[in-house]
Formats: C-alpha cells, sequence, structure tokens
C-alpha cells in the first residue's frame, strides 16, 4: 500500500467578474480627451482666421498681461476685436446690423417727412377759403402703406354724377390743390376708387360697381395729369368697389364712395413695382399710366343703376 501523499490538496477558485473596459472610466476619459481637441482644433481655427496684426496684439498680450490694461484695455493689437470668427462681422462697415439700423433710421425719416407732408395739407386747407368748405370731405392720416387723404362723398354734395365717373367743379379744385404737395415728395402714389355697397340692377355680371369705382379712380387720375402732377408719379391705379367701406356698419353710407390717393412709403412702392413679377424678371419703372384692378380698360355700355 502507498504511503499516504503528505502534501495537502489545493483547490483553487476563479472568481469571473467584468474587466476594467466593460466599465464607464473610459468613456470619461475618452469623452475629455475629444473635449480638448475640440478646443484645441478651435483655438487652431480661430488663430488661423485672424490677420497678423491681431496675431501680434495676442502675442504681446501674453508677453505682458498687464500693458493692455494699464493702456486703457480697449483694444488688442490693431483692432478692438480680438479675435475675428468665420463668419460675417456684423458690427463691419458691410454688416447687417448696420443694414437693419440704417434701414430703420430711413423708415423713420420718411415717416417724419410724410407727418410734414400730412400738417403741411392741414394748414393749407384750413387757409384756403374754397378747400375749407370741404374740410369735412377730406380725411387724412398715416397708414402702413403711406400718407393717405381721401375725398368722400357728402349726401348733399357728391364727388361724381348719378353711377358716373364724371368729377364734379369741386372736387376739380381739391385735386389741383394737391397736385403741389404730391409733387414736394418723391413717393409715387397709388390712387383707389370706392362705392358703397348698394348693387346695380344687374349685379355684377354687367358693368357694375368695380366698373364704376375704376373709371372713378381713373377720372382722379387724369385730372392730376393734367394739372402738373410729376409724370410716372402714379405707380397703380385700382377700383376696389364696396370691398373697403369706411363705414361697415352702414355700407350704403355716402363716407363710403371716395377717391384714395396715398402716397407710398418706399416699403409700399416697392411692393406696387413688384406685384406680379417673378424674381428673376428685372425691375422696370412703371408706366405713369393707369393699371386698372377690378374693373374693364374701357368705357362700357351702363344700364339703369342706382346711385353709387
Amino acid at each position: 500500500m502507498a504511503a499516504a501523499d503528505p502534501r495537502p490538496i489545493i483547490i483553487k477558485k476563479v472568481k469571473k467578474g467584468h474587466h476594467g473596459h466593460h466599465g464607464g472610466a473610459w468613456k470619461i476619459a475618452y469623452a475629455d480627451f475629444v473635449t480638448a481637441m475640440m478646443a484645441f482644433f478651435l483655438l487652431m481655427w480661430l488663430l488661423g482666421s485672424v490677420d497678423g496684426g491681431k496675431l501680434k496684439g495676442i502675442s504681446e498680450y501674453f508677453k505682458s498681461p498687464l500693458k493692455t490694461s494699464l493702456a486703457g484695455g480697449s483694444s488688442i493689437g490693431e483692432s478692438p476685436i480680438i479675435l475675428k470668427g468665420g463668419g460675417q462681422d456684423l458690427t463691419a462697415e458691410d454688416g447687417l446690423v448696420k443694414k437693419i439700423l440704417e434701414e430703420r433710421a430711413a423708415e423713420a425719416e420718411e415717416r417724419r417727412k410724410m407727418k410734414a407732408v400730412k400738417e403741411e395739407l392741414e394748414r393749407l386747407i384750413a387757409a384756403n377759403p374754397t378747400l375749407s368748405k370741404f374740410k369735412n370731405q377730406l380725411l387724412i392720416d398715416l397708414t402702413t402703406e403711406g400718407l393717405r387723404v381721401q375725398i368722400v362723398d357728402e349726401q348733399s354734395r357728391p364727388m361724381f354724377g348719378l353711377a358716373s365717373a364724371e368729377l364734379q367743379p369741386y372736387v376739380l379744385d381739391i385735386l389741383r390743390e394737391l397736385v403741389r404737395p404730391l409733387n414736394d415728395m418723391p413717393n409715387r402714389i397709388s390712387l383707389s376708387g370706392h362705392t358703397d355697397a348698394k348693387p346695380y340692377a344687374g349685379g355684377q355680371k354687367s358693368f357694375s360697381n368695380w366698373e364704376l369705382s375704376t373709371l372713378r379712380a381713373n377720372s382722379a387720375r387724369r385730372e392730376l395729369a393734367g394739372s402738373g402732377l410729376t409724370p410716372g408719379k402714379v405707380i397703380r391705379v385700382v377700383g376696389l368697389a364696396d370691398s373697403v367701406l369706411l363705414d361697415v356698419d352702414n355700407p350704403v353710407s355716402p363716407i363710403n364712395r371716395r377717391i384714395s390717393i396715398i402716397l407710398l412709403n418706399k416699403k409700399a412702392e416697392e411692393a406696387a413695382a413688384n406685384e406680379g413679377r417673378l424674381p428673376s424678371e428685372p425691375i422696370e419703372a412703371a408706366p405713369g399710366s393707369s393699371a386698372p384692378g377690378g374693373g374693364v380698360s374701357g368705357s362700357p355700355s351702363k344700364p339703369a343703376a342706382s346711385p353709387t
């Protein structure tokens, strides 16, 4: 029988578990590395986008940080902007901020001039014996399109004959007086004719308030042109019938029968000039002749009509 082995029996147990690379510590280290690389490349890009004067200024700053502060701390190198990014400098001469400020300043100046014209017209009406009699029929206000002058009907003093586009003598006097202040402004004008809501007997299938309002607006344009209005001043002549009422609560009120003359601001003038134009089409100066909207260009026969 063999002698007993004096060596002890050793049992080795292996404890299995996740290795270090399965944990999250490496992710944090990798994220720090990526962040550092991103910051490094960003710094390189910024340094590469500045000119020699700014680089020299940055170099001098790090050599003597107190120098800039002691000198006033207003700039580094040759520019008050330390680093210029890759985009457009919005504060530069052709920057977006400057353009917006210039546009707003131009709009404010234009509105100031139109307000002055409005006040001049109001003084003209008050001082002129001919116009002062009709001050209740002259409405002057500032709108989003510009300075608007409206000549409205009164029950006892209509601007036109019954269902007619022929101007009454007093309206001719008013239009002639308006020519000078309109010519004093470089802005172009838009004319629109309006009627009340009383329809023609034949409805809108034949001659209607659309045609009548257009013919009346064009009559006002002809009188202004014949009284010395600058050629090409009129950019638009439209007939709006009863689609834009002044007295909505009373659609057949005489005040709804009117001629509107709008001295257009720059934005409204550009919109009128580009109306219906494709983006690729060149912008041409609009002719001084009328471009009726909502009506017809001829003089159709008129059936029996109600007073509008």
